[in-house]
């Protein structure tokens, strides 16, 4: 179940941004025609519940922060969108994407031939994107109304914060966020192609907002490798003994 309280949340997101449902329902109900065979939520259990989970950020941090990752063992990554660049140029696997079409498609394209699975988020902005679903095996959709069909609604707003309400969802027993900077500096990942930069910094400050937000509802110990409101900071070289903390 989603986070109580995140549909009021969202609907001051909304008011914000001046984002229209209409637009969100045009292009989630694309996706759900575009969706095929029998994949479902319910692989993420054993991939989240009770295990620690990375999450992975696209921000200006991550850099620093692969050769770590690729260090650590025993965890699951849930790994934003543009982020996945980042880990395949470093040899990486991701266990889980999710992605509202913003980043390097081509990357997205690469994993969407194995059978990792990908989270593909429909919104107002993103409709004409959505035709890269029939390139890929293995898809969950999401989505920002109520459920429709076979798209979810875990809960976010950013891929980043999306990344955090799925793992809360499925009850991991940890989560860590890397790469999750929010500040003022944009990430090389982090989008494909920047169009609005002063959007782009609301965006990431509503990210951040979301996070801290999540962290007083959580039931799972928190811990980010920068300073955010209700997680412990962790250091990148601490991640490969994560579970000693």
């Amino acid at each position: 179940m989603t986070i109580r309280g995140w549909k009021t949340q969202f609907k001051e997101i909304r008011k914000e941004f001046g984002y229209l449902e209409k637009d969100d329902l045009i292009s989630v109900k694309k996706l759900n025609s575009l969706l095929k065979g029998k994949n479902s939520k319910n692989q993420f259990q054993n991939m989240i519940q009770g295990k620690t989970v990375f999450i992975i950020g696209a921000g200006p941090s991550l850099t620093r922060s692969l050769k770590y990752i690729k260090k650590s063992k025993d965890v699951t990554k849930i790994v934003a969108d543009g982020a996945v660049r980042a880990l395949l140029e470093k040899n990486i696997k991701p266990d889980i994407l999710v992605t509202d079409l913003d980043g390097d498609l081509k990357s997205i394209e690469k994993i969407g031939k194995t059978r990792i699975p990908i989270i593909v988020h429909a919104h107002g902005d993103n409709y004409e994107k959505l035709e890269i679903v029939k390139k890929l095996k293995n898809v969950i959709g999401s989505t920002q109304t109520s459920k429709i069909g076979k798209s979810e609604n875990f809960g976010g707003f950013t891929d980043g914060d999306r990344c955090v309400f799925l793992a809360e969802y499925f009850n991991a027993s940890k989560i860590v966020l890397i790469g999750m900077d929010f500040g003022q500096k944009i990430g090389k990942y982090s989008k494909h192609r920047i169009v609005d930069r002063r959007i782009k910094i609301k965006k990431l400050k509503f990210g951040k907002k979301i996070v801290e937000w999540i962290g007083t509802k959580s039931k799972a110990d928190l811990f980010s490798t920068n300073r955010i409101k209700g997680y412990k900071t962790i250091r990148m070289v601490d991640l490969e003994c994560i579970e000693n903390f």
